[in-house]
C-alpha cells in the first residue's frame, strides 16, 4: 500500500490537488482517494484526478475494481500537522486514543498547533493533546 499511496500521492499533487486522505477496502479491491483545494472541490475536480489515476494505475499494472475521487466533505478530517494549523479558529470534535480527565470525545475551536499539542477551546477551557494522541479530528460545519 506504501507504493500505491506515493503514486497516488505524486500524480494528485502533481495536478495541484492535496490528499487529505486515501482509504483501500481489503485486498485493494476498492480505493476511495479524498482530495482537495483552496477554492473546493468540484465535480469536474473529481473527474480529473480519477481520469489521471486511472491512466496511471493501467500503465503501472495495480489491479483494482473501482475508483472513487471525492471532495473530505463539510465535515473534513483533520489529518496532517499543517491541517491543524489550516482550520485554527474552526469548531472542531476530537477524540483521543487515551482518555484525559476521564474524557475521550471534546468539541471546541481549534486554537491549533503549537510544540506538538493539539490547542482546543472548550467549554471546560483549553485542552492540550499531543498529536500523536489524536485518534480522530473533524471539522464540525456551520448552517
Amino acid at each position: 500500500m506504501q507504493k500505491l499511496t506515493e503514486l497516488i500521492e505524486q500524480v494528485v499533487t502533481g495536478l495541484g490537488y492535496e490528499i487529505v486522505t486515501i482509504e483501500g477496502s481489503p485486498r485493494g479491491r476498492l480505493l476511495r482517494v479524498f482530495i482537495d483545494i483552496a477554492r473546493g472541490v468540484t465535480v469536474d475536480d473529481c473527474e480529473t484526478v480519477s481520469h489521471q489515476l486511472s491512466r496511471v494505475f493501467e500503465v503501472e499494472n495495480i489491479d483494482f475494481d473501482r475508483l472513487e475521487v471525492s471532495s473530505p466533505g463539510l465535515d473534513r478530517p483533520l489529518v496532517k500537522p499543517a491541517d491543524f494549523d489550516r482550520f485554527a479558529g474552526s469548531d472542531i470534535r476530537l477524540r483521543t486514543r487515551v482518555p484525559v480527565s476521564n474524557q475521550r470525545n471534546f468539541t471546541g475551536v481549534l486554537k491549533g498547533l503549537h510544540d506538538g499539542m493539539v490547542v482546543v477551546d472548550t467549554e471546560k477551557g483549553e485542552l492540550l493533546v499531543a498529536f500523536a494522541d489524536v485518534e480522530k479530528a473533524r471539522l464540525v460545519p456551520k448552517f
